[in-house]
């Protein structure tokens, strides 16, 4: 059961138990990128429709992730993604945005949970009840789905928008804060799909806007 996994040594007393109910695993895509959303999904499995080979995402290759992705929309009880824009990441830095992002993936899903499994060791504020798991990506199977849906929604974006800045090499990349995507920073300047509450974004905006001027 996912609710056996737990990283808070209070919740791992054997007279603890979780509420009886839907688990919803949740989690993100997109901390560490220089440009772009964040992206959270959660997700509530079917206990009757099993998915086999869930992991955490950054282990599977792009094809598998993407017939997963399929999959799990097909199989899932319900599933939810959702986003915090560029904007809000630079407004309330990126550990709220991503928060943000979580809380309303949970609040988009079909079916209302009783427990909440989020990835990591942070929590949104929620209505219902939540644990933080580290490392759960790896050991439960909802976090597994919902980091499988956070990525490929995210991969998908960064595809569509290296149409419109091929400059930036969004495509390969995926916005992270490589050699190259660091030289086309330093080439071309920020453009409005960048953080700019990121430092070597912020280091570029100047350059940028003098070019423009």
């Amino acid at each position: 059961m996912p609710s056996a996994k737990r990283s808070k040594p209070e919740q791992a007393c054997l007279d603890w138990h979780p509420p009886q109910g839907l688990v919803a695993g949740v989690d993100e895509a997109g901390r560490g990128p220089l440009a772009g959303p964040v992206v959270a999904a959660a997700v509530i499995l079917d206990e009757l429709r099993p998915i086999p080979g869930l992991a955490d995402s950054k282990k599977l290759t792009a094809a598998r992730r993407e017939a997963l992705f399929d999959e799990i929309r097909a199989k899932a009880l319900c599933c939810s993604i959702a986003e915090a824009s560029v904007e809000e990441i630079d407004r309330l830095n990126i550990l709220q945005a991503t928060l943000l992002a979580m809380r309303r993936a949970v609040q988009g899903l079909r079916l209302k949970p009783a427990l909440v499994l989020v990835d990591g060791n942070r929590l949104p504020v929620l209505d219902v009840p939540a644990e933080a798991i580290v490392k759960g990506d790896d050991l439960v199977a909802a976090i597994s789905a919902a980091s499988i849906l956070a990525k490929v929604h995210r991969d998908r974006w960064c595809a569509q928008v290296h149409e419109q800045f091929p400059q930036y090499g969004f495509a390969g990349h995926k916005g992270y804060g490589t050699a190259a995507h660091l030289e086309a920073l330093r080439a071309h300047g920020a453009c409005p799909l960048h953080r700019s509450s990121f430092a070597p974004v912020a280091q570029n905006l100047r350059p940028a806007q003098e070019e423009a001027a």
